[in-house]
């Protein structure tokens, strides 16, 4: 197909709400707990640790699973349908500026730290910092999170907690349940693991700094998975305190429960639940749905597509206002890039 082929074959396509192949990723601290949460088959039988639910990362491209654009890449309609897609946050972005995942955390996730955007000393070249977000899905007695420093904290001590492995000393920690939503603000020191399933939203950025691994060895390997300590320290935000799960803010009860749990500069997300039919999406920006519990109808142009538990949606921003129609009590979670 020659460019001009091509270009007009796009120009016909009017965007719909857009369904995407999960990417499937081993980690050595991971389980086999997404088999239950995504229709795809987990590969092999080893541990899965994530699933990238939307991906705009040029080594893992999120690629439509259906309709007339199925087998294209998020990065190929951020090329060729940005302001179908984007609407008048097109200027904004180059590529889709969100990273989604879940996550089944088996073992205990590495202690680690990310750089924010402004500590582009260590940034590669074309990466963002990352700021990121949890809702958490499945947890039980032996589920942790450690997010934020116990007051006190300085480089000196972390150092020195370190060589003697008592890192943990220094990390603040709760037992999460279900429904927590925990923000991990970039700079922040955290890890988390027991067996907890999680959704992740976070900047388009895979830049992590390991402080602590729990002497893990990776089973592909035979070796300890390599630490990045001097600049994990460095990037380590000790002003930041111990981090508990948001409350969050309802913004209403009928037809449907609305709450906001972040709101931040890289993104907000709601929760929604509700068993009468309710709207989705916003005119003129896109938004992303994610169902966390049961199944419904998102209704569009007399056109049906329905969603149920693991399943995610970009409602790019020409789609607009759409109804959703559960049928069943319904938990979406709900997704905008801020103007």
């Amino acid at each position: 197909m020659n460019t001009k082929t091509k270009k007009s074959s796009w120009s016909q396509t009017v965007l719909y709400p857009l369904q995407f192949e999960p990417i499937y990723q081993y980690r050595l601290w991971g389980g086999r707990h997404l088999a239950d949460l995504l229709t795809a088959p987990l590969p092999g039988d080893g541990p899965i640790g994530e699933a990238w639910i939307l991906s705009d990362r040029d080594d893992h491209q999120s690629l439509v699973s259906y309709g007339p654009l199925k087998g294209h890449t998020i990065s190929q309609l951020m090329e060729n349908e940005q302001e179908q897609l984007l609407g008048k946050l097109a200027w904004r972005f180059k590529r889709f500026p969100l990273l989604l995942k879940f996550l089944d955390v088996h073992e205990m996730l590495s202690v680690q730290v990310h750089p924010s955007d402004l500590q582009s000393n260590y940034l590669p070249a074309g990466e963002h910092g990352k700021t990121e977000a949890w809702v958490v899905l499945e947890a039980g007695p032996d589920s942790r999170i450690y997010a934020g420093l116990k007051p006190g904290t300085t480089s000196d001590n972390l150092q020195q907690s370190l060589k003697n492995g008592a890192v943990t000393d220094h990390l603040a920690y709760f037992t999460p349940k279900p429904g927590d939503g925990v923000f991990i603000p970039a700079g922040t020191v955290h890890s988390l693991g027991g067996d907890v399933v999680v959704f992740e939203v976070q900047q388009n950025s895979d830049v992590t700094f390991r402080l602590y691994d729990w002497d893990h060895i990776d089973s592909k390997t035979g070796n300890h998975r390599a630490l990045q300590v001097d600049e994990a320290i460095t990037c380590i935000d000790f002003a930041q305190g111990a981090i508990q799960p948001v409350v969050p803010l309802v913004e209403g009860i009928i037809p449907v429960r609305r709450e906001l749990f972040f709101y931040c500069e890289h993104f907000h997300l709601w929760r929604l639940r509700g068993e009468s039919p309710f709207t989705v999406g916003e005119i003129g920006v896109p938004r992303v749905l994610i169902c966390t519990e049961g199944i419904g109808q998102i209704e569009h142009n007399d056109t049906i597509y329905t969603i149920g538990k693991g399943d995610i949606f970009l409602l790019p921003a020409v789609v607009g206002v759409c109804t959703f129609k559960p049928q069943c009590a319904v938990t979406l979670l709900e997704i905008e890039l801020p103007e």
